[in-house]
């Protein structure tokens, strides 16, 4: 599960840095990079942000408690 954990983190990285660009610059990296944003790449990374960002809401005291107990042993 700590994978899964490190996978949220990092697409929820990757979601906030190209809200904060976009906010900023209005540049949207994933969607220069996937060829625009209604595109099936675009679209799913967006999905899979979305989906990372559920996971950690729902899920973010069972996360603290795998991380807590794995730093102990």
């Amino acid at each position: 599960m700590k994978t899964i954990d490190v996978i949220a983190a990092v697409l929820l990285v990757i979601g906030g840095l190209n809200w904060g660009l976009w906010g900023i610059f209005d540049v949207d990296i994933v969607a220069s990079i996937m060829g625009g944003y209604a595109t099936a790449g675009a679209r799913l990374i967006y999905i899979l942000v979305g989906a990372a960002a559920l996971y950690q809401a729902l899920s973010v005291k069972a996360i603290q408690t795998r991380w807590h107990m794995a730093a102990a042993a």
